[in-house]
C-alpha cells in the first residue's frame, strides 16, 4: 500500500495489517506487527525528506511475517540508545525488542527500505504429497502462490487464496 505518512494515515494501516493478520489467522502476530508499523511509520513522518511517501508491505512467508516500509529518504536510521528522559528516539529499539530481526536496506538510488520479521507459532502447512494422477506424457505444471512453488501432479484443485493490503 502506497500512503503520505500522516498521523492520521498511520492508525489506518494500522487497522488494515490487523485485518490482513486476523484474515490469515495470524491473530497472534496482530500487536507487535501493529507496534512495528507505527513505529517505522511515524520514522517517515518525521524525518522522511523530500517528501512522507511510502509503500508499505505485509508478506506472510513459511515461517514468519515479513513487514516492510519503502521511502524516497536514502539517509539510513541508526539504533541509538535514547536518554531516559527523552519522549522519542525509541522507535527502533521498539522495533527490535518485538522482532525476530530487523534491518534497513538502500533501494535504488535514492530511498531506503526498513524491515522487521515475526516469528509465526508454527510453520504454514503445506499440502501432504499425493501420488501423480496424470496420463503418461504429461508434465507437471508450476504454480507460484506467493513466496511457495507448488507442483501440480494433474489432480483438480481450487485457486489458492490470495491476499493484498489495499489502501
Amino acid at each position: 500500500m502506497e500512503l503520505q505518512a500522516l498521523p492520521s494515515r498511520i492508525g489506518q494501516v494500522r487497522r488494515i495489517v490487523s485485518a490482513q493478520l486476523r484474515y490469515w489467522r495470524m491473530a497472534s502476530l496482530i500487536d507487535r506487527a501493529a507496534l512495528g508499523v507505527t513505529e517505522l511509520l511515524t520514522n517517515v513522518h518525521r524525518h522522511a525528506e523530500p517528501d512522507k511517501t511510502c509503500t508499505v508491505e505485509i508478506e506472510l512467508l513459511l515461517d514468519r511475517l515479513l513487514v516492510s516500509v519503502r521511502d524516497h529518504d536514502p539517509r539510513l536510521p541508526v539504533l541509538d540508545d535514547a536518554d531516559p528522559l527523552a519522549t522519542s528516539g525509541r522507535g527502533l529499539a521498539l522495533v527490535a525488542a518485538v522482532s525476530k530481526s530487523w534491518g534497513v536496506r538502500p533501494d535504488g538510488e535514492s530511498g531506503k527500505v526498513v524491515w522487521f520479521s515475526l516469528e509465526t507459532a508454527s510453520p504454514r502447512p503445506v499440502r501432504p504429497a499425493e501420488p501423480p494422477l496424470r496420463t503418461a506424457g504429461e508434465k507437471p505444471a508450476l504454480r507460484f502462490t506467493g513466496v511457495e512453488c507448488v507442483v501440480d501432479l494433474g489432480r483438480p484443485h481450487s485457486a489458492p487464496a490470495r491476499s493484498a493490503v489495499a489502501g
